[in-house]
């Protein structure tokens, strides 16, 4: 029975060195939701069409985003999210050893967007 007990434990901890923390706790993708004033306005996402708010759609944490909102009769709004590299991923990666630096940075997951609710007001065309 402890031989059992010491292999399970042994996967447990090359599971965990062999994973980053932030792909391991939280992945690399965020809900970000939009809505605008008026209602219905279009969203498109560095160009693409996602949807009318209110919308929410799951975007990658590792890059930044071009958020426009349309609407006829209305000046289009255009809105930048960044992103952040979280301080807390890396400190807790470089204690992990040095794979979960490694895995974290390639996949990109201990980034964070800067914004997970957009409101958009339009302003009317003259």
């Amino acid at each position: 029975m402890r031989k059992y007990l010491s292999i399970l434990i042994l996967f447990g901890v090359v599971g965990a060195v062999l994973v980053g923390c932030a792909t391991l706790f939280k992945g690399g993708q965020q809900t970000v939701s939009f809505a605008s004033n008026p209602v219905g306005a279009k969203v498109f996402v560095n160009g693409l069409y996602v949807g009318q708010t209110p919308v929410e759609v799951q975007l990658e944490s590792k890059h930044s985003y071009s958020i426009q909102f349309r609407e006829d009769g209305y000046q289009p709004n255009t809105v930048v999210i960044n992103n952040n590299v979280g301080a807390g991923w890396i400190v807790l990666d470089v204690l992990g050893g040095f794979v979960p630096v490694i895995v974290d940075a390639v996949t990109g997951d201990w980034y964070y967007l800067n914004q997970t609710h957009v409101n958009a007001a339009l302003e009317k065309q003259q």
